[in-house]
């Protein structure tokens, strides 16, 4: 029995590690106390339906008290960002500067480092929210929108875990390279745990439909950085989670 309660206690704060990461959630006592590694990406799934979840509640209300579905969308969306302090946005405005910049590719990641947000940022931020918010309100009814947003933080948080065993660390600093590469279980773990929280949401032909549209955003994420970067880096993880969660909330839109 104590090996057993040993054994959730550990994977609970895996996933406390995980949130601490990859949200701005309050965790209280359970914040973890040291730099998080590899092995928590197996929760990387959980945390998306999480967040997903908490943004497609408030989807749902919003649509309850009369918003039309933009609006809805457009809050169900701020709040997704409030909870995860922006993370992902930020890596993909930041590697979409790197991505665009001329020069050598120690040059790109030293833009990718630059505090400054270029025309490829801007432009990457205002595409990401404009397809969400669209992809959102094509969405009917409100229950699918929330159901809609679940999907895209599982896939968009799964497809991530591929991206270092695709690629190398781009420079041996930073959270990319200090994250490490998960192990084939953790790995395995994670993704028969993304693709099980799909299969209980979707129907066999949407979940084949999302599986592509996150595999797809991951390939060509880690394309654009081999060959720009010569490997990915930490803003590259949240471009992976934005590419992703934009081709499967459109996918949904499309199916109806």
């Amino acid at each position: 029995m104590s090996l057993v309660l040993g054994f959730f206690r550990s994977r609970f704060g895996e996933l406390a590690e995980a949130l601490g990461l990859l949200s701005r959630l309050p965790l209280g006592r359970f914040a973890p106390s040291a730099p998080p590694s590899a092995r928590v990406m197996w929760a990387f799934p959980l945390v998306g339906v999480i967040l997903g979840g908490l943004a497609g509640g408030v989807d749902l209300l919003a649509a309850r008290l009369g918003l039309s579905p933009w609006l809805a969308a457009a809050w169900a969306v701020a709040v997704g960002m409030l909870l995860s302090g922006a993370l992902h946005e930020d890596g993909l405005a930041d590697a979409a500067d790197g991505l665009g910049a001329e020069g050598s590719a120690a040059r790109r990641l030293a833009v990718m480092r630059d505090p400054r947000a270029g025309n490829y940022a801007v432009l990457a931020l205002i595409l990401s929210v404009a397809i969400r918010l669209a992809a959102l309100a094509a969405i009917t009814p409100a229950g699918a929108t929330a159901k809609a947003l679940m999907v895209a933080g599982i896939g968009g948080r799964t497809a991530m875990i591929g991206l270092p065993l695709l690629l190398p660390p781009a420079r041996a600093s930073g959270l990319g390279a200090a994250l490490g590469t998960p192990g084939k279980g953790v790995a395995l773990a994670a993704f028969a745990l993304g693709l099980g929280l799909l299969a209980t949401l979707l129907s066999p032909a949407r979940l084949c439909a999302v599986v592509l549209a996150a595999g797809l955003g991951l390939g060509v994420v880690a394309l654009a950085a081999k060959w720009r970067l010569g490997g990915y880096t930490g803003d590259i993880y949240g471009a992976v989670e934005q590419v992703a969660e934009c081709l499967t909330l459109t996918v949904l839109a499309a199916a109806g």
